[in-house]
């Protein structure tokens, strides 16, 4: 017999797929934008992936900020990002 769910715990499920959801989103929006500098960067396209990696960095912070992220990943992250976009601008 399935055991009934007093209304505080159904707000909280109803809330928690909502906060699912959004943070779902903005995780795939960092992929998204992460992706696109790494392309840039490799297609040695190196004033395009200094303005997506500025995109990048504020999406990550944003989201370090809204809990959506811990801070230390959104900074490893930045900062990886960051390395491998000075590389690049060294080879050329």
């Amino acid at each position: 017999m399935a055991s009934k769910k007093n209304k505080s715990a159904m707000k909280r499920e109803r809330q928690s797929l909502k906060r699912r959801m959004r943070n779902k989103s903005v995780k795939s929006a960092i992929k998204t934008a992460i992706k696109k500098t790494i392309q840039l960067i490799e297609s040695k396209d190196i004033e395009t992936a200094k303005s997506a990696f500025v995109k990048a960095e504020s999406l990550l912070h944003k989201a370090a900020v809204k809990g959506i992220l811990h801070p230390n990943n959104a900074s490893r992250r930045t900062s990886r990002l960051a390395e491998r976009l000075s590389k690049a601008i060294k080879a050329v």
